[in-house]
């Protein structure tokens, strides 16, 4: 029997055990209380023992074949209820209290707090399964038994709720921690990548430029430098690939065909807002590009690429016009940022001031086997280009 409660094995091996052990007690106890009755008894005296509390100590454990809980669960409060019903109406022997149906309801209700979403769901299971025991009390039909029967059900039916909702709040701040967890691992990732490039291609570049010093002097020795850096440059992108495809395994669903569009056009409408003494910024989609699908990681892809260059357009030329392209090809898909540059270049190291940002989306893109460039195309304009195969089978997107 399977709990699925937010516990380590052992300790849900633990609390089976002895939630097997208290329901197989409380049916040894109906049954003694049944024979102390003596025959002749109507049936509402063991139906309580041989139906209605075996069945709701079954509806406890799930298997693959069982229906879902809060459904089992309202089919035993149904049950337990009609039972109470019928009671009232036929002559009792006995209190037909049923031990092992009160204790198999509380278990329920337990479960169904700890597990069952949306909160609505189980919000009116509890409610059904509370209901069905508080009046099990009612069975007997004498003072008694009502005042001791409610009194014992109630204490039982509080300590069943607020375990319950203990357990469900756990497993919340559990699955919160874990969210945390795996934020703060991608977060961390994100920093070795960066420090991954900066370190390699720093290495590659101090390479590259004491071959080609070396070239007319000792031109034997450039060969081991370009070997040098080929292999630099193989492990820093198997490193990259590794890195990226764990970062892009997130919580979070990719964009859904036909929201490209959409979402690059509230990438630049955005940029503008945060530009308003320049150009409004201009989205382009031809007729390929707004009737094909692509499939997500294409979109993904495209949706960074945009977004990498309007920051670097915000960075570096704020003030200047800038114009995003999106078309498609029979097999491909191509974006374009294409923006002016500042009269007044800022002096910076090679690669730009981040010197990670577009080397990242040239990894994304190449590891896609797509195309990328970025770089001056006139006097005057700069150009982020990259294309993608859109990965179409019978005109529709690869999913």
């Amino acid at each position: 029997m399977d709990w699925n409660l937010p516990f380590s094995p052992g300790v849900r091996r633990v609390i089976t055990a002895a939630a097997v052990v208290s329901l197989g007690l409380m049916w040894v106890a109906d049954i003694a209380l049944l024979h102390m009755a003596g025959p002749p008894t109507p049936p509402t005296t063991w139906l309580p023992v041989f139906v209605t509390g075996p069945l709701a100590a079954l509806a406890l454990p799930g298997t693959r074949f069982s229906p879902p809980l809060p459904l089992r669960a309202a089919g035993v409060a149904v049950v337990s209820a009609t039972l109470t019903f019928v009671c009232l109406f036929v002559p009792q022997t006995g209190t037909n209290y049923g031990y092992l149906e009160a204790f198999a309801l509380v278990f329920l209700i337990v479960r169904v707090l700890a597990e069952t979403q949306p909160v609505r769901t189980a919000a009116w299971t509890v409610a059904a399964l509370v209901v069905s025991a508080l009046t099990l009390s009612l069975r007997a039909r004498t003072l008694g038994t009502l005042v001791a029967g409610s009194y014992t059900l109630t204490v039982l039916l509080s300590l069943g709720i607020a375990t319950g909702c203990a357990i469900r709040a756990l497993e919340a701040r559990r699955e919160r921690a874990v969210r945390d967890v795996r934020q703060a691992e991608r977060l961390a990732l994100a920093r070795d990548l960066h420090d991954l490039v900066a370190h390699h291609v720093t290495g590659i570049i101090v390479q590259a430029n004491a071959a080609r010093t070396v070239h007319a002097s000792a031109p034997e020795k450039v060969q081991p430098a370009l070997e040098a850096i080929a292999r630099s440059g193989t492990e820093t992108l198997e490193s990259m690939r590794r890195l990226v495809r764990v970062l892009r395994e997130d919580d979070h669903e990719p964009l859904r065909p036909g929201d490209l569009l959409s979402e690059l056009a509230g990438l630049v409408a955005e940029f503008t807002r945060h530009r308003p003494e320049a150009p409004a910024a201009r989205f382009e989609a031809t007729a390929a590009a707004r009737t094909s699908g692509f499939s997500p990681e294409a979109e993904t892809s495209v949706h960074r690429v945009v977004q990498e260059a309007l920051t670097n357009v915000h960075r570096h030329a704020p003030g200047e016009r800038v114009t995003v392209r999106l078309d498609a090809a029979p097999d491909w898909l191509y974006v374009t940022v294409t923006n002016g540059t500042p009269h007044r270049l800022p002096g910076g190291p090679a690669g730009g001031r981040s010197g990670f940002g577009l080397i990242g989306l040239r990894e994304r893109i190449e590891a896609l086997d797509g195309t990328f460039w970025a770089g001056a195309t006139g006097p005057g304009q700069w150009e982020v280009r990259a294309g993608l195969p859109r990965s179409l089978t019978d005109g529709r997107p690869v999913r």
